[in-house]
């Protein structure tokens, strides 16, 4: 029998639920083209947004992603969605084509496992973008190598992985080996992980390894070790002990729109303390902390270029003073769906008294 408990349904949803009597709770497990498959009740249904909701919404995120728990009405054998309750984490990047928008890859996600082959794939470049939209997410970042067994020197390869994410736990991985067990530390009850990272680089391979069957669909990179876009479309799976897994399409690209680059980048954050202008941009200011460590060999080259192009990538690059403020109190009040949501909670709390 489905249960919703198994889909990650804890008290911090049930709780919000109870605001809106005239609905029932569900969770998106998949979308395609805005027809959503939830999880409601004991059972599955496809669902579309009510045409209030898609009257109200302002941008593109607002709209219902995999891994929301959403507010429904059923009429049939059909849903209709009329609220998404508040996310706890989002991992997101910028909509492809939509200047100023973002796109939910998953959301209310506990662990977010960044993928990366040890083969051609791998790119540190690349890594220090995902671990800053993942630090900015709310989710725990874990670095999982892939293909270990394809590497002559794994211990190299995890030693330049720990120079650029010193606070995230790195797994390296073959095939060969239990994976379900190397990664059951994460995938407790309730829990909620989403495997991210670029085409070919084996995460539904290692969700296959996980849930014990093929159900994904799997294929073999190429001769340059480019992948294909196997998966096509984000899913939510849920595992016998009752955690939750996000399968998403693979990335080449990965847009930043908002990320916690501070964290990635920790030792340039400490060198900018010691920078003679408080809003230096490391890059011709005289007293610069940062080109000083550049110039004297203490800061790779690589890290530094990679830090100034995600820097200027971000949205609130050039902002006035006034709106970088609104982005830190957006920040802050992410954990309940930012401002816009913390108000509209209040604001019905407040109703009920």
């Amino acid at each position: 029998m489905i249960d919703l408990i198994n889909y990650g349904l804890n008290e911090r949803f049930l709780n919000e639920a109870g605001m809106y009597k005239d609905y029932e709770i569900a969770r998106v497990i998949s979308e395609s083209r805005g027809i959503y498959r939830v999880v409601y009740k004991d059972d599955f249904i496809f669902a579309n947004v009510s045409g209030k909701f898609r009257y109200e919404l302002i941008r593109n995120d607002d709209y219902p992603a995999v891994g929301d728990f959403v507010m429904v009405s059923v009429e049939g054998d059909r849903g209709i969605i009329h609220k998404v309750l508040s996310r706890k984490s989002v991992f997101s990047r910028s909509a492809v084509g939509v200047k100023g928008q973002t796109q939910i890859v998953a959301s209310n996600v506990d662990v977010v496992f960044i993928c990366m082959s040890l083969n051609k794939n791998f790119n540190l470049n690349r890594l220090e973008r995902y671990l800053s939209i993942g630090y900015d997410s709310g989710a725990i970042p874990v670095v999982i190598l892939t293909k270990s067994d394809l590497c002559k020197d794994v211990e190299d390869a995890r030693n330049k992985v720990f120079k650029v994410a010193p606070f995230a736990d790195i797994i390296d991985i073959s095939y060969n080996e239990d994976v379900l067990e190397k990664l059951s530390p994460y995938l407790k009850k309730g829990a909620t992980a989403a495997f991210i990272g670029s085409s070919g680089v084996g995460k539904s391979t290692l969700i296959n390894r996980i849930i014990g069957s093929d159900e994904i669909e799997t294929h073999d990179t190429d001769k340059a070790d480019k992948g294909r876009h196997t998966t096509t479309r984000r899913e939510l799976i849920s595992l016998n002990n009752g955690a939750v897994l996000i399968d998403t399409p693979g990335m080449r690209e990965l847009g930043i729109e908002t990320a916690d680059i501070d964290k990635t980048f920790t030792d340039i954050d400490e060198l900018s303390e010691l920078c003679k202008f408080r809003d230096c941009s490391h890059t011709n200011e005289p007293g610069c902390a940062v080109i000083m460590a550049l110039k004297e060999g203490k800061l790779d080259k690589r890290r530094y270029e990679n830090y100034l192009k995600l820097k200027k990538e971000m949205k609130y690059d050039g902002m006035s003073s006034k709106k970088l403020e609104e982005e830190k109190l957006e920040r802050i009040f992410k954990d309940v769906g930012g401002m816009k949501n913390a108000r509209k909670y209040i604001r019905e709390s407040n109703k009920r008294k």
